[in-house]
């Protein structure tokens, strides 16, 4: 899956010389938290909900040019140095970006063009639709060999059983030379594919057998 299959495409924006007020009851209107700043189609900066903050006078204290910091331009609280991603960058790479780089949302360029923005909240909708979560479905975990060709042979079983496979996930086990695979299967009622897989000679870690009756 690409940046561009889950980005936003309609995405509120200011200029340079968009007042802090103004750019402030745009977040608040919208629910969002991020305003790419563009000038003249090109991205040149992004300002957050918490640069905004920053900028705004105490609520505790009143001073003669509370009113003059609200008629500021962005340009002079924005970040100019933007972390951006392609349309066509994977969205792990994206994850990526947001995760290493500790932001909220990510715009999206052609060049410097703002063509789209992905934010945190997109990225966890399309983890929850990769896995299949958001469908009616079970999981089983199996513990493998770490060797080639363990994925196929596990998948092979439940062909047999007639269970279709929603989303597969491998990951490291505690064990050396072991790996684990999580499997998201088309079944409410996992049991008969997991007896299966047991009478293959493959180790079924979850769910446990409270798990499954709950």
């Amino acid at each position: 899956m690409r940046a561009q299959d889950i980005m936003r495409k309609t995405v509120i924006t200011v200029n340079p010389t968009t007042p802090i007020g103004e750019a402030l009851l745009l977040l608040r209107a919208n629910r969002i938290r991020h305003l790419p700043v563009i000038e003249r189609d090109i991205l040149v900066g992004i300002v957050s909900d918490r640069d905004l903050r920053d900028a705004l006078p105490s609520r505790l204290l009143t001073h003669d040019d509370d009113e003059t910091v609200l008629q500021k331009p962005v340009a002079q609280i924005m970040k100019k140095q933007v972390i951006t991603a392609h349309p066509l960058d994977f969205i792990e790479d994206a994850a990526l970006q947001i995760y290493e780089h500790k932001i909220g949302s990510l715009p999206i360029v052609e060049g410097n063009r703002l063509v789209g923005m992905i934010t945190e909240s997109d990225l966890f909708s399309s983890l929850i639709e990769l896995f299949g979560v958001n469908r009616p479905s079970s999981h089983i975990e199996v513990e493998v060999d770490d060797r080639v060709g363990m994925l196929a042979e596990v998948s092979q079983i439940f062909r047999e059983a007639h269970v279709n496979v929603s989303s597969v996930i491998v990951y490291p086990c505690q064990k050396a030379n072991k790996k684990n695979l999580v499997f998201r299967v088309q079944t409410i009622d996992p049991r008969a594919v997991m007896q299966l897989l047991t009478d293959k000679g493959f180790t079924v870690i979850g769910p446990t057998e409270g798990e499954v009756f709950l």
